[in-house]
C-alpha cells in the first residue's frame, strides 16, 4: 500500500534475537547463578551461532540484567499503578503493604510453569553490585516511589533506622518466598499456598505484622557487656 512503510526485516530479527537471549539468560542465571554462566553459554542456549551475540546486543552482563528486569518491571508497574489508584488516600498499613507485595505474585501467575523470573531475581539480589543498580533504578519508578511514601506516612512511630531494617527484611521475604514457590511449581512438588494469590495474601499478612510489631527496647551498655 502506497505511503505505508513496513518494519525492516533486520529490525524484527534483532528484536527476536534479543528476546531469545533474555529468555535464555534468565533461565540459566536462575538455574546456575550469575557468576557460573558465560555469555557463550547464553548465546548457545539462545540458538545463536555467534558466541558474541550477547555482547553485541546488550553490552555488559549488567546491561543484560537491566534489560531482563526492565521487561518484567514494566508489567509489574502496570499492576502496581492499578493498585495505587485504588489505595491512594488510605491510612491503613495493610493497604499499602498489599500495594507493595501483590504486583510481583500477580505478574508471576501470568508466566506459566515453569517460569524463572523469581529465582533470577534472587540471584540478582545476592550480587551486591547488581542489587544496588536494580534497587536504585526501581526507586526511580513513580508508582513504587509513591507507594513507599504512602506506607512511610503510616509508620511515623518507627524510626528511620527501624523502617530501613524492616524494609530490608520485607524485601528478602518477598523475593525468597516467591522464588521458593516458583521452584516448587517447576519441580512439581507441593506448595504451602494453593495459588499465587494465596501467596500474596500470606506475604501481606506477614509483612504487615513485621512492620507493626513493637520495637524491642535497646539494652543498655552494661547489659550488652554481660551477654
Amino acid at each position: 500500500m502506497a505511503g505505508v512503510q513496513s518494519r525492516p526485516a533486520h529490525t524484527d530479527r534483532a528484536a527476536e534475537t534479543r528476546e531469545a537471549i533474555m529468555a535464555a539468560a534468565e533461565r540459566l542465571y536462575a538455574e546456575r547463578g550469575l557468576v557460573a554462566v558465560s555469555n557463550r553459554q547464553i548465546s548457545e542456549a539462545a540458538g545463536q551461532g555467534n558466541v558474541a551475540a550477547v555482547g553485541y546486543h546488550f553490552g555488559t552482563r549488567a546491561d543484560l540484567v537491566r534489560a531482563i528486569m526492565g521487561k518484567h518491571s514494566a508489567a509489574i508497574d502496570a499492576i502496581r499503578q492499578r493498585m495505587l489508584d485504588e489505595t491512594r488516600g488510605s491510612r491503613e498499613v495493610r493497604d499499602w503493604v498489599a500495594c507493595l507485595v501483590r504486583p510481583a505474585p500477580e505478574h508471576l501467575a501470568t508466566l506459566g510453569i515453569p517460569s524463572w523470573h523469581a529465582r533470577f531475581a534472587v540471584q540478582v539480589m545476592t550480587d551486591p553490585v547488581l542489587r544496588a543498580i536494580v534497587t536504585e533504578e526501581a526507586l526511580t519508578r513513580e508508582p513504587l516511589w509513591e507507594i513507599l511514601q504512602g506506607l512511610g506516612g503510616c509508620l511515623g512511630s518507627l524510626s528511620a533506622e527501624t523502617r530501613a531494617q524492616r524494609g530490608d527484611m520485607a524485601r528478602q521475604l518477598i523475593t525468597h518466598t516467591c522464588a521458593e514457590r516458583e521452584r516448587a511449581l517447576a519441580d512439581g512438588t507441593g506448595t504451602r499456598q494453593p495459588s499465587w494469590e494465596d501467596t500474596a495474601d500470606a506475604l501481606t499478612d506477614a509483612i504487615t505484622g513485621l512492620l507493626l510489631v513493637p520495637v524491642t527496647p535497646r539494652r543498655s551498655t552494661s547489659e550488652e557487656n554481660r551477654i
